[in-house]
């Protein structure tokens, strides 16, 4: 698995301390499936708009929230406080997990909910499904994600929902 270094973002360092790429975590899933689990983290809409990797179970760490923060200059994420529970219907807390979000933040915040939760195998997929931004900043491409990740190192994906592999909060 990825050793973490002095480059890994500090926004993606969990508690744990486990990384792995978005490679090796397809890697280790296709080797062991039935004892390794990936779990994408994003909100129903990326599924739908980017696509997600058909295994994965789809089990949202936070909602979209459209009400334009100024300060910070963008829409805020509500995390969703029963995102330990809804791992827990799927997967128990010592199996390997290997958490992902776009690009490695809010998987890091999941792997410390869920290590907080009592799980111990939990490794954040440092590049998520699209990988960092492009920092060129005389490309076209400028803030889009074209260099690492899911989608980038050829692992299989899909715009096609999986409902039945798809764990989302109750509705109110």
């Amino acid at each position: 698995m990825s050793e973490p270094n002095a480059a890994l973002n500090p926004a993606k360092k969990t508690v744990l301390g486990l990384y792995a790429t978005a490679k090796e975590a397809y890697e280790k899933w296709q080797a062991d499936p039935e004892s390794v689990k990936i779990i994408d983290v994003r909100t129903v809409e990326e599924y739908l708009f980017v696509g997600h990797p058909a295994m994965a179970w789809k089990i949202p760490v936070a909602d979209q929230i459209y009400a334009w923060d100024a300060e910070k200059g963008k829409y805020p994420m509500k995390p969703l406080l029963d995102f330990a529970a809804r791992v827990s219907e799927v997967a128990k807390p010592d199996e390997t997990l290997f958490v992902m979000c776009r690009s490695g933040g809010r998987s890091a915040i999941a792997a410390n909910m869920l290590a907080m939760a009592g799980f111990t195998k939990v490794f954040n997929v440092i590049d998520g499904m699209e990988g960092d931004a492009n920092a060129d900043s005389d490309s076209v491409a400028q803030a889009q994600p074209l260099k690492d990740g899911w989608k980038n190192a050829g692992c299989p994906w899909t715009k096609k929902l999986t409902p039945e592999r798809m764990v989302l909060p109750k509705a109110e």
